[in-house]
């Protein structure tokens, strides 16, 4: 069983910056990308960003590009989301995946996390 767990979320003020983390386990885990995705109260789960496993192609929203920067460490199965200039529309819980393809749409991802909250002050 493959199990994804997120961490670095909490509170933060206007401008400010988080990284997340995302480290995956499991005896047979394989992706081809790693991806976040986020979810505010009320609204639907949306894209935010995506990685291949070598590293070498990303993917954004257009509403996080330029303020939020993914990486990988394929070594550690480990993949991390930086983000900076926050604003409070960015709050959310954010959510790790693992799936077969770079994509935008949650149904290609395999393997998510639980969830980390994102709260960002005005």
């Amino acid at each position: 069983q493959v199990q994804l767990v997120e961490s670095g979320g909490g509170l933060v003020q206007a401008g400010g910056s988080l990284k997340l983390s995302c480290i995956a386990s499991g005896r047979t885990f394989r992706s081809i990308a790693m991806g976040w995705f986020r979810q505010a109260p009320g609204k639907e789960r949306e894209f935010v960003a995506a990685i291949s496993w070598r590293g070498n192609s990303t993917y954004y929203a257009d509403s996080v590009k330029g303020r939020f920067t993914i990486s990988v460490d394929n070594a550690k199965n480990t993949w991390s989301l930086q983000m900076n200039s926050l604003k409070p529309e960015d709050t959310a819980v954010y959510y790790c995946a693992a799936g077969g393809g770079l994509g935008y749409k949650a149904g290609i991802y395999d393997y998510w996390g639980q969830g980390t909250q994102v709260t960002v002050s005005s």
